[in-house]
C-alpha cells in the first residue's frame, strides 16, 4: 500500500520523486521488452561505430576518411528520417520495427564476416555505415511512435527520461568498452558482439502486438509533405522544434574543443576527451534523477528554461578558463538538454494524433541529425572569424536571447499543459 499523508491523499515516495521514475518499466512488459532491447542493442551499436572509426583509420591513416564515416551516417538519416517516418504512419509499426532491426543486425554481421575473412576494404565500410543509418531512420520512428500505445499519457515523461538515459549510457559506455574489445579481440569481436546485441531489439519487436496507426485503413498513404504541412499549423510543435534548434545550432561548442583545450586550458587529447564527455555526463546525470520530472505540468515553460540554461551554461564555458570550471558548465547543460529533450519528446508523442506521429518522429531524427552538424559549422567558422571564445560566448548567450524571443512570440507556448496537450 502506498503511503498517505493525514488527508489521506497518496505521498509519492522520496527516491521516487529524485531518481529515474521506473514505473513504466513496471506496469508495461512491452514497453519493458522495448526498452532492454534498446539499451543493449544501442550499446553494441556504439561500439561498432567506434569499431569502424578505428578500422577506417587504420586501413588510410586519414582524419579526413575518418570524417566521411559521419557524412555517410549523416546523409542517409536526413534524407530517410523524413521517409522512415512517413513510412511509419502507413504500415504495422511492429513490422517495421522488426525488420529495420533486422537489416541493421545483417550490416553488423557483413562487417564482423568482413572482417574474419580478412576483407580490409573502406569502400565497404562506408558502404555498411550508410545502410546502418538507413536502418536506424525507419526504425526510429517506428520505435518512437508505439511508446504512445504502450503507455499512459503521464508516464510519458518517466519514458522519455529513460529512453535519455539509454542513449547517453550508450554514448559513453559504448565507446569505451568498442575500444576495450577492439584493443584484445579485434574489429570482429566488436561486430560478433553487436549482432548478438541486437537480439534483444529482435526479441522485443516480436513480442510487440500489432501497431498499425489508428484509425486508417489498409491502404493509406502516409506523404511527408502532409507531415510538414500539419507541423506548420501546429504551433506548439513547431515550437519544440524552434528551441532544439537555437540550441543546437546557435550554442553548439564541440567542433572548438580541440582548439580550447589548447588555448584555454593548455592540454592535450586528454582534455578533449574530458570535454566531449563532460555533456554527456551532464546528461546521464539528469536522466539518473529524473523523477520530479514527471511532477511538471507546464512543459513548453519547462524547454524554454532548458535551452536558456543550455546556452548561458555554453556561454559560462566561453569564459572560463579552468578546466574543472568548463568541465562543471559543460555538464549543466547536458543535464539541461535532458530536460529539454524529455518534453519536447514528451509533447511529439501526447499532442500529435497517431496517425501523425511517425512523420512528426522522422522530422525529429532530421532535427536531431543535422542540427549539431549545423552548429559544427557555424562555431567553426565564427571562431575563425573572430576567436573561439568569442563563438563560444556569443553563441550561448545568442541561444538565450533567440528562446526568450521564441517564448514571447508564442505565449500560448509556455502556457502547454500536459494535461490538455494542444499541438
Amino acid at each position: 500500500m502506498a503511503p498517505t499523508t493525514t488527508s489521506g491523499k497518496s505521498e509519492i515516495p522520496l527516491r521516487s520523486r529524485i531518481f529515474a521514475d521506473l514505473t513504466p518499466l513496471r506496469v508495461s512488459p512491452d514497453y519493458r521488452r522495448l526498452w532492454c532491447g534498446n539499451t543493449i542493442s544501442w550499446m553494441g551499436q556504439q561500439m561498432t561505430a567506434l569499431a569502424v572509426s578505428l578500422q577506417v583509420y587504420t586501413l588510410t591513416h586519414s582524419t579526413f576518411a575518418v570524417g566521411l564515416v559521419g557524412l555517410c551516417s549523416l546523409v542517409p538519416l536526413v534524407v530517410f528520417g523524413l521517409y522512415g517516418g512517413a513510412i511509419a504512419d502507413t504500415v504495422d509499426r511492429r513490422k517495421l520495427g522488426l525488420y529495420s532491426a533486422a537489416g541493421a543486425t545483417a550490416m553488423s554481421l557483413t562487417l564482423a564476416t568482413a572482417a574474419l575473412a580478412g576483407y580490409h576494404r573502406v569502400w565497404l565500410l562506408y558502404t555498411v555505415v550508410a545502410f546502418q543509418a538507413v536502418c536506424f531512420a525507419m526504425n526510429s520512428p517506428a520505435r518512437s511512435s508505439m511508446i504512445p500505445r504502450l503507455l499512459p499519457t503521464e508516464q510519458l515523461p518517466a519514458a522519455n527520461a529513460l529512453n535519455s538515459l539509454t542513449g547517453n549510457l550508450g554514448l559513453m559506455g559504448g565507446p569505451m568498452l568498442g575500444g576495450v574489445i577492439v584493443g584484445l579481440w579485434g574489429y570482429q569481436a566488436a561486430y560478433l558482439i553487436d549482432v548478438a546485441a541486437f537480439s534483444g531489439s529482435l526479441y522485443a519487436m516480436w513480442r510487440l502486438p500489432s501497431m498499425r496507426p489508428e484509425g486508417e485503413g489498409p491502404r493509406r498513404r502516409a506523404s511527408v509533405l502532409d507531415g510538414l504541412r500539419f507541423l506548420a499549423t501546429r504551433p506548439n510543435l513547431r515550437m519544440t522544434f524552434f528551441s532544439d534548434l537555437a540550441a543546437m545550432v546557435l550554442a553548439q561548442p564541440r567542433a572548438l574543443f580541440p582548439a580550447v583545450a589548447v588555448l584555454w586550458f593548455a592540454g592535450d587529447a586528454k582534455t578533449v576527451g574530458l570535454l566531449v564527455a563532460a555533456p554527456a555526463v551532464g546528461a546521464v546525470l539528469g536522466g539518473l534523477f529524473s523523477g520530479w520530472l514527471g511532477g511538471i505540468r507546464r512543459h513548453g515553460l519547462a524547454i524554454l528554461i532548458a535551452v536558456a540554461a543550455w546556452g548561458a551554461a555554453i556561454a559560462s564555458f566561453g569564459l572560463s578558463r579552468q578546466l574543472w570550471l568548463g568541465l562543471f558548465f559543460l555538464a549543466v547543460a547536458g543535464c539541461a538538454d535532458t530536460v529539454s529533450m524529455v518534453f519536447r519528446s514528451t509533447m511529439l508523442q501526447a499532442a500529435t494524433p497517431d496517425a501523425m506521429r511517425g512523420r512528426l518522429q522522422g522530422v525529429f531524427i532530421v532535427v536531431v541529425a543535422g542540427g549539431p552538424r549545423l552548429g559544427d559549422f557555424l562555431a567553426g567558422s565564427m571562431a575563425d572569424l573572430t576567436s573561439p571564445a568569442t563563438a563560444v560566448t556569443g553563441g550561448g548567450l545568442a541561444c538565450v536571447l533567440v528562446v526568450t524571443g521564441l517564448g514571447l512570440g508564442r505565449r500560448a507556448f509556455a502556457r502547454y499543459d500536459a494535461q490538455d496537450p494542444q499541438p
